[in-house]
């Protein structure tokens, strides 16, 4: 039986540390970390994480802007607000909700972010400062927290197969490279499978680490995984179930009960890689506020 990777208390552990370090610049340099979240729309789901990240950030004892727009809000008001928050100095981290409204082109509103405020490492800037492993940009949170998790629980990538199961920008790109680092706590082999790759099933029996961030509920099965593999799973899907009170619940890409039997490690769904991610956002924004101030 698999052991568990507790994302929720190894995400507290990370806040109380973070909320230390808050308060320490806020003594040395009286500076507090701001975070700014933008929300086009009425999306109930993203209304949801907005208003998570802006209740963390102030628990933690930094500054919190949450800017809700209209569903109908054009572009040139979504990049005059990014403009204004660039230039904010109380603001040190931006993060404009996704996914938006059609009417916005996301890649523009990614671009007109300051690199320097880029929490969320969706700029090409801070992507290539990522895939060259240069550690003084930001890293994308959901891989950075799976990254953290592992260091955590003892897991060393190195010299080990990692198979990824999905290529997205926010999930499979980015785990591949902090993955393949030549540094500590990375330097695995990895292998990206995705949609149109024949035979996944093979692919991941060969996985020392398997990472499921393909979105299809529980695709991952127990005849995926070979004995001993340490299973990240990164998807959250919600899934009919009359016998549930809220008539519905939530699994991740991996059929739990089958993978838990075989695997070394497996991170649970809800309450495993989800509450990293907004740990790790409000770590990029601690950092960006660091670099802002002066030295001692």
């Amino acid at each position: 039986m698999a052991n568990l990777i507790d994302g929720k208390r190894i995400a507290a552990e990370i806040n109380a540390e973070t909320a230390g370090a808050v308060a320490e610049l806020g003594c040395r340099h009286g500076v507090q970390p701001g975070l700014a979240v933008v929300l086009v729309g009425q999306n109930p789901a993203s209304q949801v994480y907005v208003n998570m990240k802006a209740k963390r950030t102030l628990e933690l004892g930094m500054y919190s802007e949450k800017h809700e727009l209209p569903a109908d809000t054009g572009q040139t008001e979504l990049l005059a607000l990014i403009d204004k928050l660039n230039c904010d100095p109380k603001i040190h981290g931006i993060l404009v909700q996704s996914p938006p409204p059609p009417q916005i082109d996301e890649r523009q509103v990614v671009l007109a972010i300051d690199p320097g405020k880029d929490v969320d490492c969706f700029h090409p800037f801070n992507v290539g400062k990522m895939l060259i492993g240069d550690q003084d940009g930001f890293f994308p949170c959901t891989p950075y927290g799976v990254m953290v998790l592992m260091q955590r629980c003892g897991i060393d990538p190195s010299g080990r197969h990692a198979v990824i199961a999905g290529r997205s920008n926010i999930v499979g790109k980015p785990m591949m490279a902090l993955l393949m680092q030549k540094a500590a706590g990375a330097n695995a082999t990895v292998t990206v499978c995705h949609s149109r790759t024949p035979d996944i099933r093979e692919h991941c029996l060969r996985a020392d680490i398997l990472v499921a961030a393909i979105g299809k509920p529980e695709f991952i099965g127990g005849d995926m995984v070979k004995p001993g593999a340490v299973v990240i799973d990164v998807g959250i899907n919600r899934i009919e179930d009359a016998a549930a009170k809220r008539g519905y619940r939530l699994v991740g890409d991996v059929a739990f009960e089958q993978v838990e039997k075989k695997a070394s490690w497996i991170t649970p769904v809800p309450g495993g890689v989800g509450p990293m991610t907004i740990a790790m956002l409000l770590q990029n924004t601690l950092k960006a506020c660091r670099a802002s101030c002066s030295p001692d």
